[in-house]
């Protein structure tokens, strides 16, 4: 005679349709997360990213991108900017500061990001030298990375300019002139 009750078959049961009823939600967990695939280029390059304070203070030129995960032109320039990553590894800094993140609030305001991609280009003093507004090719984003790493003037391109510093007096809206608080946001152009 077995030693085991109805109850108990009843029981085992159960649990295995529990746990085959886990096991296929796990499955379409992962299935509906992209499976296998590889990390998207922009969230690679994010979480390797130094933060800002550090790369602004450790002797190398930056180059930090404001983007989100949903902009084309960020996700299309993505691919080039891995490959500068990689390629001036120890020589130039990128960062990438995601304009849909609350943390990055005051960097917004403070570097004034209305569009995205925005390119905000620092000396090896933490120094700002430069904004590049809109997306770039990788020709571009190379010509860029050599002109920070060798210290020579950025290159001319459409949408890219030199910054100089303002007095506090400079910096303050004339009579009239739109506040900062009320200035179109990156995200504003949907």
């Amino acid at each position: 005679m077995s030693s085991s009750s109805p109850a108990q078959g009843l029981g085992q049961r159960e649990r295995l349709v529990l746990v085959l009823i886990g096991v296929v939600l796990a499955a379409a967990v992962f299935w509906l997360r992209g499976g296998l695939k590889p990390q998207a280029p922009l969230d690679a390059l994010a979480r390797r990213s130094p933060e800002l304070s550090v790369a602004l203070a450790n002797g190398r030129p930056t180059l930090v991108e404001f983007y989100a995960d949903w902009c084309e032109a960020c996700r299309a320039m993505a691919p080039a900017m891995d490959s500068l990553e990689r390629h001036y590894r120890g020589e130039l800094d990128l960062v990438l500061l995601n304009v849909d993140n609350p943390r990055w609030q005051p960097e917004l305001e403070r570097y004034a990001v209305n569009g995205i991609p925005q390119l905000e280009l620092f000396n090896g003093a933490g120094q700002p030298v430069g904004r590049s507004i809109g997306a770039r090719s990788a020709e571009e984003l190379e010509a860029l990375a050599q002109a920070l790493t060798q210290g020579t003037n950025l290159p001319v391109l459409a949408g890219v300019g030199a910054v100089s510093p303002l007095t506090a007096a400079e910096a303050q809206p004339a009579a009239g002139d739109a506040t900062p608080g009320t200035m179109a946001g990156p995200r504003s152009h949907g």
